[in-house]
């Protein structure tokens, strides 16, 4: 953003909260639309725009960003263009009781979170990204991903399927699950494993569908039983 200083009788750039590595926008359905605007530059491209001057952010860069429950006061549905831009979408709900039990103990006298340690550095960070853009992947997995996204757009249950942009989400979580199993090359398991999480969100039920109560999940499920690597 920019400063108008005094002294200078001109304005003064300042980096803002963007530039760091991880940005949590926290409430995004909460937001003005000029702000859901602006993350979507940030997400998209990389870059900020101010006073029509482009900034580039630090590498690497990524956002986890949260939503309240729809119906909830201030909050508005949010496009699906930009529901597309997220890699995945992951639904929290309510701890279990001994997990509740976990949290009440340990901040009873301390907040957890002011104990927190670096684990990693950025320098370990690109290396996995790099690793991870080296793993394998087949021919018939790549026709096994795609299949699997025309399906959604072809399926009577879903008005909007996943995008182009689902595809190539489905393909790098692929990856990271692979390299998670310490393989260096993508099977079908892995796409199985990660279907729901990446396509979920993108999805747009038919309101018929809607209307008796299946989920995106439900159906995505369906797609993954019908579809064969």
């Amino acid at each position: 953003f920019s400063i108008y200083n005094k002294k200078t009788e001109d304005f003064e750039y300042k980096k803002g909260a963007a530039f760091c590595n991880l940005f949590l926008a926290d409430e995004i359905n909460r937001t003005s639309p000029k702000s859901q605007s602006a993350l979507l530059e940030l997400m998209e491209e990389g870059q900020v725009s101010i006073d029509g001057v482009t900034h580039v952010l630090p590498n690497p860069f990524f956002v986890i960003a949260t939503q309240n429950p729809i119906g909830s006061i201030g909050t508005q549905l949010l496009p699906e263009s930009q529901m597309d831009r997220f890699m995945s979408c992951l639904s929290m709900g309510y701890p279990s009781v001994a997990n509740e039990i976990e949290i009440l103990k340990g901040r009873e006298y301390k907040n957890p979170l002011d104990e927190v340690q670096a684990i990693s550095t950025i320098d370990d960070l690109l290396l996995i990204q790099s690793v991870v853009e080296k793993i394998y992947i087949s021919d018939p997995i790549y026709q096994y991903i795609v299949n699997l996204a025309n399906a959604t757009r072809n399926h009577p249950m879903i008005r909007i399927g996943i995008s182009p942009r689902g595809s190539l989400a489905l393909m790098r979580m692929a990856k990271s699950a692979a390299f998670l199993k310490e393989r260096d090359f993508v099977v079908p398991e892995d796409i199985k494993l990660i279907f729901s999480d990446v396509c979920a969100h993108r999805i747009v039920l038919d309101p018929k569908t809607k209307a008796s109560g299946m989920t995106n999940a439900q159906v995505l499920s369906q797609i993954l039983k019908n579809v064969n690597p």
